[in-house]
């Protein structure tokens, strides 16, 4: 399975937006409501790269507008980061879940592998059309699609690295990356026991990246 077929040459990030919804690269289309491709401006100076939409992205057809979104919009304030610098996306562009009977709660269920490599065209294609001095990878899934399969948030979060050189990413799109770094999840904040301290983690983290932007 793979996007490739759906992503149109040479089309800018309206264009990928507006080509993404209703392709089929992997059988995720089938349940989900609609595909949720990214939302920010392209000449933005720090990309955010999560794992999927969840239940109120699907429904709203935006990346990061849910309880964990509005956590990171938080995060990102007080790490010193312009929102209208940010650029916001996802490894995967369809919500995987399950759901025990119609009409009851849908519930995340992480993507996978074939999932993220189903979606790797998309983002790859965004990618290559930014230019961000700092790419942030949100979470396990992000980072290790970016970064490979070895990367762990837990021991390497909030460290720079160079150009992402991984396999969710060709070599074009790799170059016009700056730097590169990884952190938690925000949903990771809602679930953690001792939240206070999860997000202050989180924010600092992010203020590593926004002392790349000066």
């Amino acid at each position: 399975m793979s996007a490739a077929e759906f992503v149109p040459g040479g089309a800018g990030i309206e264009e990928l937006r507006a080509a993404a919804d209703g392709r089929r690269g992997c059988e995720l289309y089938r349940n989900a409501t609609q595909a949720v491709f990214s939302a920010g401006p392209p000449t933005a100076r720090v990309v955010l790269v999560g794992e999927q939409p969840g239940d109120q992205e699907d429904r709203q057809g935006q990346p990061f507008v849910g309880p964990a979104g509005k956590l990171l919009v938080k995060a990102i304030d007080e790490a010193g980061i312009p929102r209208e610098e940010t650029y916001r996306t996802n490894v995967v562009k369809h919500f995987r879940f399950t759901q025990s009977a119609p009409g009851k709660r849908r519930i995340h269920q992480t993507p996978d592998r074939l999932h993220i490599d189903a979606c790797q065209p998309w983002l790859s294609a965004e990618l290559s059309l930014l230019e961000p001095e700092v790419l942030v990878c949100l979470g396990a899934t992000a980072a290790k699609a970016l970064l490979g399969s070895s990367f762990r948030v837990t021991k390497q979060r909030g460290q720079l690295f160079p150009s992402p050189v991984g396999r969710a990413i060709d070599a074009d799109a790799a170059a016009k990356a700056g730097r590169i770094m990884a952190t938690i999840h925000p949903s990771a904040v809602l679930r953690a026991d001792n939240r206070d301290e999860a997000y202050d983690g989180l924010v600092a983290d992010l203020r590593v990246a926004a002392a790349v932007l000066g």
